[in-house]
């Protein structure tokens, strides 16, 4: 048995804690300081979690931030990060206090990001190992997790498989070695870069995919549509895996990694369904972005676009659409507001 602590009540974090404990492990869930309220209606509610629509199991402990020092200063030998990227620095933070003169865990990050650092693509596992190692902060071990496993479906105990990445492999085997069980399917890989890589642009390139149906002929039925877009989806999600190769080789990953779990597995769930590709569909029967988040989503975030506003300049710089096609259609869309237009003849 091994003391896991989840750090985060949303979701992916809940649910991760659902193939923890039927690992026999000892499991708790602690919130942020913007959670407290949460997990007292969670509390008053039979553990029913909001966005799962599923009970959390009375075995695992859950906690209010007030207990954060007490419970993370106790021979923990497993935290799982199920925080925002936006708290990334604010976890920082509390490691310092906690863990400036004693050992950090081992840490997993369900938490995936891309964002630019002194005119360099950064991945948010680098971040996070920047910042602490900036507040002094030694033996740094962070392993990051890819795969198609939605949250709910997780904690429904469906059938998902995922892939645990360290640069170390065998400290990747272990993490694996810890949460494979009979529905969590797991699998380890020494390739971190290209895992958080793939996790990361495939929500661009699941904007593209999800925009198949209005590009698939223009001139049709919504009929025809509906029968035949598939062909298109197709071509696209092919040249979207060429076009992650590529740039997953460029911040230093495997391309082999990008047609496993992390790459093409994700990008099939995420295609087919979920907000990048919902705000893909908008973009592919011709609507302006501008037009979509004034509209039809007003306040939902996209992933696909954020990352798209934090890295699409630098990517423009580093790459033509000789070897980006799709990825830089999507990123002319987002950024200056154009129609989607995918150069077909480009690919």
């Amino acid at each position: 048995m091994s003391k896991i602590v989840i750090i985060g009540a949303g979701a992916m974090g809940s649910a991760f804690a659902f193939p923890c404990l039927d690992n026999n492990h000892d499991v708790s869930i602690i919130g942020t300081h913007l959670e407290d309220t949460f997990i007292d209606k969670l509390k008053a509610n039979n553990n029913l979690h909001s966005g799962l629509n599923v009970n959390i199991p009375n075995s695992v402990n859950i906690f209010k931030f007030d207990s954060f020092d007490k419970i993370l200063k106790n021979n923990i030998d497993l935290i799982v990060l199920g925080i925002s990227s936006k708290g990334i620095d604010w976890v920082a933070d509390q490691f310092e206090r906690l863990y400036k003169n004693s050992k950090l865990p081992r840490i997993l990050m369900l938490t995936k990001g891309l964002s630019i650092y002194k005119n360099n693509y950064e991945l948010l596992v680098d971040k996070l190992k920047r910042l602490l190692s900036e507040k002094g902060i030694k033996n740094i071990d962070i392993s990051g997790v890819g795969g198609p496993c939605l949250a709910a479906g997780l904690a429904n105990k469906v059938h998902s498989s995922v892939v645990i990445a360290n640069s170390n492999l065998q400290t990747a085997k272990q993490i694996s070695d810890l949460l494979n069980n009979s529905y969590y399917h797991t699998s380890f890989s020494d390739d971190l870069n290209g895992v958080e890589v793939s996790a990361a642009i495939k929500n661009i390139f699941s904007m593209v995919v999800g925009a198949s149906k209005g590009l698939c002929n223009k001139n049709v039925s919504e009929e025809i549509k509906e029968k035949n877009y598939l062909n298109t989806a197709s071509a696209l999600i092919k040249q979207s895996i060429n076009e992650m190769e590529i740039f997953v080789e460029h911040l230093n990953g495997k391309k082999e990694t990008v047609k496993g779990l992390a790459g093409l597995g994700d990008l099939y769930v995420s295609s087919a369904g979920g907000r990048n590709a919902r705000m893909g569909s908008y973009l592919g029967e011709g609507l302006l972005f501008s037009e979509v988040r004034k509209t039809e989503m007003k306040k939902v975030t996209v992933e696909g676009a954020d990352l798209i506003k934090e890295i699409g300049k630098k990517v423009k710089e580093d790459f033509n659409d000789k070897k980006l096609p799709l990825m830089l259609a999507m990123i002319d869309c987002i950024l200056e507001d154009k129609k989607l237009n995918i150069k077909w003849e480009k690919f």
